[in-house]
């Protein structure tokens, strides 16, 4: 893995091919991660807000193998929560949703209202929100595709509703609409 230039942690990218589709995974050298970089972001082809790839960033995939290894697992249906080192910049508002993301299980869904009374969002401010979780750059990783309507509409994913449709029915949250 090339280090950074002393301007700096090095930002590191790859692509790799999923069931959903073209993922980017985005890292920045972090030398007490397990391959040397911390995830940064995780985002899919086509979605909204999707960054490319920048001048100075260095394709490197050795930096993504335990990312690498735990989507392929998660794909398989053998892994239920990643435990990756990612670094991700936000608010702190933005942490806090963040945080309560990371704790909705696997194969459930709870609604924006439900995640604001948790975090004592008032009403007003569900909007918020909605932002805080629209913003998450660790798509799938953080699991923000399990946060759905009250009516249980699919609202809202950057990857685009029919991933996040594909997502929870790969969780086992929605049933599949044909066998």
């Amino acid at each position: 893995m090339t280090r950074g230039t002393g301007t700096g942690p090095a930002t590191f990218f790859t692509t790799v091919s999923s069931p959903l589709g073209e993922l980017l995974l985005v890292a920045r050298e972090s030398p007490g991660a397990p391959d040397g970089a911390a995830l940064a972001s995780l985002s899919m082809a086509g979605g909204r807000g999707v960054p490319g790839p920048r001048p100075g960033w260095r394709r490197d995939p050795a930096a993504f193998a335990e990312a690498l290894r735990q989507l392929r697992e998660y794909f398989a249906g053998r892994l239920t929560r990643f435990e990756l080192e990612y670094v991700t910049e936000g608010t702190p508002f933005q942490r806090l949703v963040w945080e309560a993301l990371d704790a909705i299980p696997y194969g459930t869904t709870t609604t924006y209202g439900e995640l604001a009374g948790r975090l004592g969002v008032p009403r007003g401010e569900v909007r918020a929100l909605g932002g805080a979780i629209g913003a998450n750059p660790l798509l799938l990783v953080r699991p923000c595709h399990r946060v759905i309507g009250a009516d249980g509409a699919m609202r809202g994913y950057a990857g685009g509703v029919e991933r996040k449709v594909a997502l929870l029915t790969h969780e086992g949250a929605l049933l599949p609409l044909f066998t």
